[in-house]
Parts: structure tokens; sequence; C-alpha cells
């Protein structure tokens, strides 16, 4: 049965957001900071201040830390079938309330009002799988080979974790990290994005009315990351970490990790190659760039950012895909018809603005789009590039913007070649329709995922991560719950 939804029934983002408490977290309890601070959250499309959020500092942290310590022993030992209904609730509410929820991500992040219903309900099936494999946790036995004992293997919550999620996704990066703490028995302190913290919050009233206790979920948001993150790290009490971001900032949370031996899952840039083969059926590869190109209007770590393309169809591909690109309406998120929102701050903007422009003096061709859209928030015209050089900075960056570079290569050698020369390794699409290349190609292509012939990899059933500097670990699928449990061999005399 479908909980009732208690948010405003009128579908006005205003009204909702002034319903979603915007204190930190601690214990089952909302509170101001200790310091008294607030932030500012902006609506990217705008400009307009859309609330002001608690600012939490050191002593906040240690608040929450030291909340989520104690509530380990009693929430590790609960009941995986009472965890599961936790969860299970919590779907329900999620997907109760996906038009109000859109509402608040496309106010704060941006992405159109399609997709952003989109992402509520990728983000609550990550509930609804991880409260079905909260009950099939299992373990091992065997006897040794002199028959002299059993070995008894068991698993158990690894303990504490410090979950640290983007403001790309912020519904669905909070629930694939939260959703196997808590089916695993873990405690949680969480740190949301400063830019996109209003959905988090909103996240959490939903997970308390299912029936947290307090103590295992603590939420402090804050302007300044690393006064917060690193006292956790270094708090002796935390024993695990997830972070979803940058590869510079994952780098350093793996060097805080070392100084108390940390488990650590990191979720890191990515750099993605989408390579078409001359036997592709374009049409069908236009189709996938589309999506892996422009999901979030290019702000994903799964995003194509290099189009490596035959050369004998390389023109054709690239005026179809700028064809389709020139059809896409810019503008507020929450408008009509709009396919593609404001970037999430100008910062933003001007390093789009910027990779573009130096493709451009290397000798790319704009075949469309190439500047900042008019209006006050931060959009940028959905753009191709033609005849990219392989030395332009775009090529070694992750774009987080809906640029598409197309490079043409010769043969097989070459287009792997290219597509490896990356320090990241996240995901790659590749479209042919011969098998023996596809297998031939995947297997050489340095990713940890690969779409073969479409766009979307990205699913809550499926273990996602990367290889080289796109990170360690998996989240989501049957792999998702590991990366939150120890083993534990007991061995036992016959």
């Amino acid at each position: 049965m479908t909980p009732t939804a208690t948010l405003p029934v009128a579908l006005d983002a205003a009204t909702i957001i002034a319903t979603i408490n915007t204190g930190l977290f601690i214990d089952g309890a909302w509170r101001p900071a200790l310091s008294g601070a607030t932030f500012a959250v902006e609506n990217p499309a705008t400009s307009v201040v859309l609330a002001h959020v608690a600012d939490g500092g050191p002593a906040d942290a240690d608040l929450a830390i030291q909340a989520a310590g104690r509530a380990q022993k009693a929430w590790g030992k609960t009941s995986p079938r009472s965890r599961s209904e936790i969860l299970r609730r919590a779907y329900d509410l999620l997907m109760s309330r996906q038009e109000e929820l859109a509402l608040v991500i496309t106010s704060e992040m941006g992405k159109p009002l399609a997709d952003a219903r989109g992402e509520v309900a990728y983000a609550a099936e990550f509930f609804r799988w991880f409260s079905e494999e909260a009950v099939r946790v299992g373990g091992d036995h065997t006897i040794t080979g002199d028959g002299k004992h059993r070995i008894l293997v068991t698993r158990e919550p690894v303990g504490p974790c410090v979950l640290v999620t983007p403001w790309n996704f912020p519904l669905a990066m909070g629930t694939r990290k939260i959703g196997p703490a808590i089916a695993a028995g873990c405690t949680i302190v969480f740190k949301p994005a400063e830019l996109t913290p209003l959905t988090s919050l909103a996240l959490v009233d939903i997970l308390v009315e299912a029936g947290l206790p307090a103590g295992v979920l603590n939420v402090v948001t804050t302007s300044k990351a690393g006064s917060v993150v690193e006292p956790w790290m270094d708090s002796g009490i935390a024993r695990k970490v997830s972070f979803t971001g940058s590869t510079a900032v994952g780098k350093l949370l793996l060097e805080q990790a070392s100084r108390n031996v940390m488990r650590s899952s990191m979720e890191l840039g990515g750099n993605a190659p989408f390579i078409v083969c001359a036997d592709a059926d374009l049409d069908r590869a236009v189709d996938g760039a589309m999506v892996a190109k422009m999901r979030n209007m290019g702000e994903a770590c799964t995003a194509a950012n290099r189009m490596f393309v035959h050369r004998s169809v390389a023109t054709e591909f690239a005026a179809k895909l700028a064809q389709r690109m020139s059809e896409l309406s810019v503008g507020d998120g929450a408008a009509d018809g709009v396919n593609v929102g404001p970037l999430i701050e100008e910062k933003a903007l001007l390093k789009v603005q910027g990779l573009v422009d130096d493709a451009v003096a290397r000798g790319a061709s704009v075949v469309v789009g190439g500047s900042r859209e008019g209006g006050a928030g931060y959009f940028y015209q959905p753009t191709v590039l033609g005849n990219v050089s392989p030395d332009s900075l775009l090529m070694n960056t992750e774009i987080f913007g809906p640029v598409a570079p197309v490079v043409p290569f010769d043969t097989e050698d070459e287009a792997v070649e290219l597509a490896n020369n990356t320090p990241w390794g996240l995901v790659g699409y590749l479209y042919t329709q011969d098998i023996n290349r596809a297998f031939r190609l995947g297997e050489d292509l340095e990713v940890g995922m690969l779409g073969l012939n479409t766009g979307m990899v990205s699913n809550p059933f499926a273990p996602f991560g990367g290889v080289k500097q796109s990170g360690l670990g998996r989240e989501g699928g049957k792999l998702g719950i590991d990366e939150y449990l120890e083993y534990k061999y007991l061995a036992i005399p016959r």
C-alpha cells in the first residue's frame, strides 16, 4: 500500500521548498548550526535564492559522528527484515511524492522536470533494490582439509559510514549510498553537496517517516566541506567513506582514509569515449549520443565526452547530431517544453566556454552552438564541434556541459588508443553491428562499464563504477551491499 503524501497537493516549488527542514539533522532531531551560520541555495536558471540552509562546522560534525557511533551497536543488531521494510516504505514514499521532489530537484539543480521525474524514479529504485538485498546477506561454511575444523564465514556491518555526494543527481546519489548502508546495518554521517542540499534534506524526512531510528542517519550541510568531512575521517569512529565527485577530492579523501585505514569507495571523474564504427547504424548511434551526451545537460560523470567516429561516416554523424541538438529547447527546466536547463553555476559556464574556445583555436569547427545562451541563468547552447584535435583541452577534461566534440579515426587500434588515452576509465560507448568487433574492442577498452549500441548504462541493478582514476568499488547491483559489509571467519573444532 502506498503511503499518503504529506507534502502540499499544489505543485508549487516555493510552497514545497518552504516545507523542507533546512537545519542539521543529528541524533534524530533538527537543529541549527552551533555557529548560527547559514548559506544560500540558488536556482541556477534565475539566480533567485530558494532557501538558507544551516552551515555546519567542526563542532556540528563532531556531534553527528558521535551520534552515529552511539547508534551503531543497536542498529547493527536489528533484523534484516526490519531494515528491509524501512527501505521499502521509503521507496513507496519517494514514488508517492515524485512530482514534488522533481520540482525541488529542478529548482536547485536546473534539470528539466521530465529528467527530474526520471531521477526520482531512479533514486527510489535503489531503496527498493537494497530492501530486497538486506535479507539476502549470506556467508559460508566448509570443513578444513584435515577434517579437524569447521570454517564459518559471516558478514557484519562495517560500521559508521561517511557519505559525501555531488550536486548533479542530488537525490539518486544519496539513495545509492544510503540504501546499501541501511540494508547492511551501518549508521551514517552524510554531507550533501552545497549547491543542492534541499533535495537531500527532503529525503531525510522521508526516511524518518519510513521508520528510521534516531542516530542512524545524521546530516550536516555546510559551505566548507573540509571542515566537516575531515573531522569525520579523523574521528576514529567512522569505518568507511563513500564519495562521489572529482578525482582530486577523491585522492584527498583516500589520503585521509589511510590515517585510520578506512574502507573506501570512490566514484570519481569520467572522460567517456563514444566510438562509432564504420558499420554502425548511424541513426541509432545519434539516438544513443543524445542520451549519453545530453542527459543532465552533460553534467554527468557518464557523459560522452569524446566522440570518436570512423572517418568514412564522421561528417554525416556530426551533421545528424547537430540537427538533433539544434532542435533542443534551452531554458528554465520548470517551463513546459524545455529540453536543456542551465548549468549549475557561472564557474561551470565559464569552464565550458573556455574549453570550446580552446578547441576552436586548435582547428575545430563549430557545427552548431558554441556560445552562451541568453537569459539570466547559466545557459549554454547545445554544441557539436567537428574535426576536434586530440590535443584540445576538452579531450583531457570532464566537460560537464552540452558540448559534443567529434574526432575522426581510421582504424580500430587508433580508436582504442585514443579512447584509452586518459587517466579515467569509468564508462565507454561502442556502436557497431559486428559482434566480433564489439567483443574485441570491448575487451580492449579500459573502462568499468560499456554501453554496446546504447547510450545509457546507469541502472540500480548493475554494478556502477570504473577503473584507473575513475575510482574504487562498485555501487548498485548485487555487489553494492558488499561495500558496507565485513567478513568474519570463525574456526570451530569438530
